[in-house]
């Protein structure tokens, strides 16, 4: 007997019509991260597919795309990427990993590497050699997931607010690949 690899997963593009299943997944994981720091409940679903469906209706200039997984026909994460853009990174040869979320009920299927493995296709095919992404310092699961990947620090740290106000410290990991 053989598997149908869309009932396993797949990764795709985004359509504004997955919009609500991605509020709901990201609701759902920040729920699942850690509710105190950012309450979810608080947040509007409406607004979240609605800031979802402009990145895929009228995206920047440039390569950014958003990729969605599916557990057969079931949207289970997503992630968004766009040309890197600290001062420091080359938009024409970095790509920078904006989102990677997975519903905390469909982690450790293989959904976060599927969407990761799409992201690095699509830098490749847009001549870019490097990823980055900034992660919380405090996400061990999200890092450990990155390095087991192949993704690495660099050194670099920021300080952003969140959408609460409350400051959160980043790190940087990155990732290369041949040509």
């Amino acid at each position: 007997m053989t598997s149908d690899p869309v009932a396993e997963g797949s990764v795709r593009l985004g359509r504004t019509s997955d919009t609500d299943d991605m509020a709901h997944v990201q609701l759902a994981a920040w729920r699942a991260a850690d509710d105190a720091v950012l309450p979810a409940a608080e947040l509007d679903p409406a607004a979240i597919a609605a800031a979802w469906g402009q990145a895929i209706l009228d995206p920047p200039p440039g390569s950014h795309r958003v990729l969605v997984a599916l557990a057969g026909r079931q949207l289970v994460g997503f992630a968004a990427t766009a040309p890197a853009a600290d001062p420091d990174t080359s938009p024409t040869r970095d790509g920078e990993l904006v989102a990677l979320v997975v519903h905390p009920d469909h982690q450790r299927e293989g959904h976060g590497s599927r969407l990761l493995h799409a992201a690095v296709d699509y830098w490749r095919d847009d001549g870019f050699t490097t990823g980055i992404a900034w992660i919380p310092l405090a996400d061990e699961p999200r890092r450990q997931f990155l390095v087991s990947a192949g993704w690495g620090p660099d050194g670099a740290l920021r300080e952003v607010a969140d959408e609460t106000g409350t400051t959160v410290r980043l790190a940087r990991l990155v990732t290369t690949w041949a040509d």
